[in-house]
């Protein structure tokens, strides 16, 4: 039971004292405790591949002019591992589930999963 996620994103915030979660869920803030390789991999298996945890709104994204490139899945990791900045935030762990992003079917779902 875990949350990756970024103590400056007003967003992050706002989702983790939506969720309300229990005491026991262990929060990772990726810009001072960076991500390991492991944690990545772990993600990557119960999201399915390393682009459905890329964040493409990145700024850095643009910036570098990857948006033009077709990348692939050893790109996609390479990147997040890089630079946080590249993971889609928040990602929840919970009970073999992932969930990842901001969007508002995700944190209800989130909310749902938790909750149960």
């Amino acid at each position: 039971m875990k949350i990756y996620h970024l103590s400056t994103c007003d967003t992050c915030q706002r989702i983790i004292k939506e969720l309300q979660l229990p005491e026991n869920f262990q929060l990772q803030d990726i810009k001072t405790e960076a991500m390991t390789e492991a944690q990545v991999e772990e993600m990557k298996a119960l999201a399915g591949s390393y682009e459905a945890l890329f964040s493409k709104r990145a700024r850095l994204f643009r910036q570098q002019g990857w948006h033009e490139k077709q990348l692939s899945e050893a790109d996609y990791k390479k990147l997040i591992l890089e630079h946080y900045t590249f993971l889609k935030r928040p990602v929840v762990l919970f009970e073999n589930q992932i969930f990842v992003g901001n969007s508002k079917k995700v944190v209800e779902a989130t909310k749902a999963a938790i909750h149960s």
